[in-house]
Formats: C-alpha cells, sequence, structure tokens
C-alpha cells in the first residue's frame, strides 16, 4: 500500500498575515497541494482552539504560550486554500495546548485509530512549523509503530 500524507496545520494563521506566521507558508501550502494528487490517501491536522487555557498569553513565551491563534471557526484556522480535499480532518488542542496531530480526533476517532482502521502503516508528514507540530507529529507516529519516509 502507498504512504498516507498527513498534512500537518496549514492554516492561515501559521501563513504571511496569520497571528503565527511563518514567512514560508503560502510557497509550503502550495507545494503540499501539488503534491496531493500524488496520493490516494489524504488526512490533515488543524489547530482548533475553543478555549486552550495558559496556552493563549497576551505576554507570550513563544514556548509554552502563544498568542491567541487558529481560535475555532476562524479565518485564521482555516486551511490555505492551496490545499485540496482530504478524507479527515483530526482537529487538536480544543481546551489545552496539543502539539502532535495524533493528539487530535476527527469524529470523535483518534489520528492512530483512523491510519489503523484504514490499514495504513506507512505515512509521509509535511506541514508548517517543522520546529514544533510536524516535528511531534512525526514523533508520535514512530512511537506507534508507523513508518515515517524522510
Amino acid at each position: 500500500m502507498k504512504p498516507a500524507l498527513i498534512i500537518v496545520d496549514v492554516q492561515h494563521d501559521f501563513c504571511p498575515g496569520g497571528a503565527l506566521a511563518t514567512g514560508e507558508g503560502n510557497d509550503v501550502a502550495d507545494r503540499i497541494g501539488a503534491l496531493q494528487p500524488s496520493y490516494d490517501t489524504v488526512v490533515a491536522t488543524q489547530d482548533w482552539h475553543i478555549d486552550p487555557g495558559s496556552h493563549f498569553s497576551e505576554n507570550p513565551d513563544f514556548i509554552d504560550s502563544w498568542p491567541p491563534h487558529c481560535v475555532a471557526s476562524s479565518f485564521g484556522a482555516a486551511m490555505h486554500e492551496s490545499i485540496g480535499s482530504v478524507q479527515a480532518y483530526f482537529r487538536k488542542g480544543e481546551y489545552t495546548a496539543a502539539y502532535s496531530g495524533f493528539e487530535g480526533a476527527a469524529d470523535g476517532v483518534s489520528l492512530a485509530d483512523w491510519l489503523r482502521e484504514h490499514d495504513i502503516t506507512d505515512v509521509d508528514i509535511v506541514g508548517i512549523a517543522t520546529d514544533h507540530c510536524v516535528r511531534a507529529t512525526a514523533a508520535d507516529a514512530v512511537a506507534g509503530a508507523t513508518i515515517v519516509r524522510g
């Protein structure tokens, strides 16, 4: 079976003009969107904050606290327009800090369970914020015995 593609947090708030913008966010989104058609299975994670407590701060330390971003149902939380359709969105961080996509759920099903239910053992992981959420998602995939291609 071909690997599944996991798209991590390619959301407006992580692209230029967003609350936690990365300089290359639009370019990354465009490249991922162009890559998507080469995969049969594509899922995505989304930071999706409702009331994340101390994760948000007016004086963030950018380690444990951050300025408000990816507020549920906001434009900033929406996926970048370059990202095409996906089979499932795994939302994370509703009420607490969450970095790994494996902390999220789609309709009550965790990413790990979804992959198992679909007999997926190999994944390619791409996204924005490789130093935080992409890295955490890849580490959890490896810890769960999922094969991650680098």
